[in-house]
C-alpha cells in the first residue's frame, strides 16, 4: 500500500479546527531538540515500535496518526513500518519539518544548532575517501579499496534509499539525547 501524504498546512488546519491530531516526529532527539513542529512528539525512527503506539495513538473521531521528519524520507519509512504492523490510518507530512517551518507554522526551537545527518554522512564519506587515497599513496595501494568501498556504499544508498552510514551515525552519542550537537537525516 502506498504511503499517504498530507501537507503541513492541512495538519495545522486540523489542529486549529479542534481535531487534535497526533503528530510523531521520527527524527533523532538532537534534531527534535533543535526545532520541531509545535505539538509533535519525539519517537526516533530507530526506536519506533508501531505495536506500542497503535492502540494508544489513533485520535478521537478516527484521526490518523501523522508522521513527520526533516523532509519526508524517514516519515515514509515510519509509515511503512506502521502499515507492516497492520496500522493503515497513518499519514506522512509532506516536506516534513522543513515544509512546516517554511509555511510559517508554529515550531518549538531549542538553543543549540546541530549538524544534519545528511551533512554528517557527507563529512564522514569525504574523510574516508580522502583517508583511503592518502593511505593508498603513502602506505600501500590496497588502501584505495577503502575509497572504492565508500563510493560503492554511496551509490548503493542513492539507488536503494537505504544508508548504512546514516543509520550508524544516527546511533552515535552526539545524535542521541535532546541536548546533543549532531543530527540525522537519512
Amino acid at each position: 500500500m502506498p504511503v499517504q501524504t498530507i501537507s503541513a498546512q492541512e495538519v495545522f488546519s486540523r489542529r486549529q479546527s479542534g481535531k487534535a491530531p497526533q503528530i510523531i516526529d521520527v527524527r533523532t532527539p538532537a534534531e527534535y531538540a533543535e526545532v520541531h513542529a509545535e505539538g509533535a512528539r519525539s519517537v526516533p525512527l530507530d526506536q519506533l515500535d508501531p505495536t506500542t503506539l497503535i492502540s494508544s495513538r489513533e485520535g478521537p473521531n478516527g484521526e490518523p496518526l501523522f508522521i513527520i521528519c526533516k523532509t519526508g524520507g524517514r516519515a515514509a519509512k515510519a509509515c511503512e513500518k506502521f502499515q507492516a504492523a497492520g496500522f493503515e490510518n497513518v499519514v506522512s507530512v509532506e516536506g516534513g519539518t522543513a515544509a512546516w517551518e517554511q509555511a510559517g507554522l508554529p515550531v518549538v526551537r531549542g538553543t543549540r544548532k546541530v549538524i544534519s545527518l545528511e551533512r554528517q554522512v557527507r563529512i564522514a564519506a569525504g574523510l574516508l575517501v580522502l583517508l583511503g587515497i592518502l593511505l593508498g599513496w603513502l602506505v600501500h595501494p590496497a588502501f584505495l579499496g577503502l575509497s572504492a568501498f565508500v563510493g560503492a556504499g554511496l551509490a548503493f544508498a542513492g539507488i536503494t534509499d537505504w544508508c548504512g552510514m546514516g543509520m550508524l551515525l544516527a546511533r552515535m552519542p552526539w545524535n542521541r539525547g535532546g541536548g546533543g550537537d549532531g543530527t540525522c537525516s537519512s
